[in-house]
């Protein structure tokens, strides 16, 4: 019997009780839930979370989005009877003014090369065609000025109509003294 209360209070040979024991060899052999846990709570919270996500912050800004912008399904001709339309606020009628076949001479090609193009200028200030007009040759004079100053290099690189367009608002802003023209359209643009 001695030997007996000997074993339980000793639990074996390395002095841990026997239940210890064998649940210490158990987790080391099954691992049990608790690894997995972290990964299972994020497989089953991220749907989720993205759900709640899209439907109380993401849904609600696209509809205040959608209706501060007019239709986009607006037909032809419908766009040219607001552009007649000069009586309205600035912000409300588009007008748009066309600059043609401006044709220059490419940098860098001692005059082999040249580049032409057309581009659309668009606003909504309410006398917006009349100062386009006015201003007509000095924004020719400076889309020329801007275009000459591109490479061949330059204008095969992506986006380049996106960095003309935006360095032909800059200059046609600034001469204009404001921000008259809000989107300006290349229609043309070919390199010869």
């Amino acid at each position: 019997m001695a030997e007996k209360t000997q074993d339980k209070t000793q639990g074996g040979q390395d002095g841990k009780p026997a239940a210890a024991g064998a649940e210490a060899k158990g987790n080391a052999a099954g691992g049990g839930i608790k690894p997995w846990l972290p990964l299972i709570v994020t497989v089953v919270l991220m749907p989720v979370l993205a759900i709640a996500t899209t439907k109380m912050i993401l849904v609600p800004s696209l509809k205040k989005v959608e209706a501060k912008t007019p239709a986009a399904g607006a037909s032809e001709g419908e766009k040219s009877s607001a552009e007649g339309d000069k009586s309205g606020t600035p912000g409300k009628t588009k007008t748009s003014v066309a600059l043609s076949k401006m044709l220059v001479n490419v940098a860098g090609t001692m005059g082999t090369r040249y580049l032409m193009t057309s581009v659309t200028l668009v606003g909504t200030h309410p006398d917006f065609k009349a100062k386009i007009e006015d201003n007509k040759d000095q924004l020719l004079d400076l889309a020329n000025g801007t275009l000459t100053s591109k490479t061949i290099a330059d204008l095969e690189k992506p986006g380049a109509r996106n960095l003309i367009r935006s360095e032909l608002m800059t200059v046609f802003n600034n001469a204009l003294g404001g921000p008259i023209i809000q989107e300006i359209y290349i229609t043309e643009l070919a390199i010869q």
